[in-house]
């Protein structure tokens, strides 16, 4: 193993459960999604996520695909690091949409957060994953830039943005050795630093938003999990699960 700091782990693990679940929930649009532009679309964005997480994990735990497939799928729901708006299932396109956007709103910022890290595997690991996330912001502005045209998907959009922005503000608690972290200078800086950044952006996108109406889950330093965790994780395991000792 990948000699990591407890505290490197903890925060390092949070963003894997993010990137990993997230790619998930857009491979599972693949083929019902509204329009063949954007089964392709999602598809390649949940190809990008999952294979951030990978590159995290290999940062944990090197190369050997036994301990990877250990660490990414067979862990307690108390050990995963993961935020409530990733383990959510919605099921509604618009809903998805705006988790899409808001995402990866602030996933460039959590990026940034790596890019002057002490461990230099993951200062690496940011260069690629800002390019490639660049993309993935293009995509959703473009998207927006559409249909907030429309009135009736105007009005849509903004009915999912607030049922979504809570869940969203979970993206920002810290996993519970991210004090540790900053010490170390694993990153530069807290989750809950970037929030009033990701806001600006919110309302840049949106128009205002009145943030003290938004009231966010309260979850404990992410290890508590969301009641649609243990499904996404069930319908993720369906494969492996039918024989742990293959390589697939």
């Amino acid at each position: 193993m990948n000699e990591i700091s407890i505290a490197a782990r903890d925060v390092i693990l949070a963003f894997v459960d993010d990137e990993h679940l997230m790619g998930q929930q857009h491979t599972e649009w693949i083929g019902v999604a509204p329009f063949l532009e954007e089964d392709l679309a999602f598809a390649s964005i949940g190809q990008d996520e999952l294979g951030h997480a990978a590159m995290l994990l290999e940062a944990l735990v090197g190369t050997d695909d036994a301990d990877i497939d250990a660490l990414a799928f067979y862990r307690e729901a108390s050990q995963w690091r993961s935020c409530a708006l990733v383990e959510v299932t919605l099921p509604e396109w618009s809903d998805t949409l705006l988790r899409h956007w808001l995402y990866d709103a602030a996933e460039e910022l959590r990026w940034q957060l790596f890019q002057g890290s002490s461990v230099q595997l993951l200062a690496d690991i940011s260069v690629r994953a800002l390019s490639e996330e660049r993309f993935h912001r293009q995509h959703g502005d473009a998207l927006l830039d559409v249909l907030l045209r429309v009135d009736d998907a105007h009005d849509r959009i903004m009915a999912s943005l607030h049922k979504v922005l809570p869940l969203a503000l979970t993206m920002f608690d810290g996993a519970p050795s991210e004090a540790d972290a900053l010490v170390e200078g694993v990153i530069s800086g807290s989750l809950i630093s970037l929030l009033g950044d990701w806001q600006q952006r919110v309302d840049h996108r949106f128009g205002p938003v009145d943030w003290d109406q938004i009231v966010r889950p309260v979850l404990s330093q992410r290890k508590e999990r969301h009641d649609d965790f243990a499904p996404l994780l069930a319908r993720m395991l369906e494969v492996l699960d039918l024989d742990r000792t293959v390589t697939w």
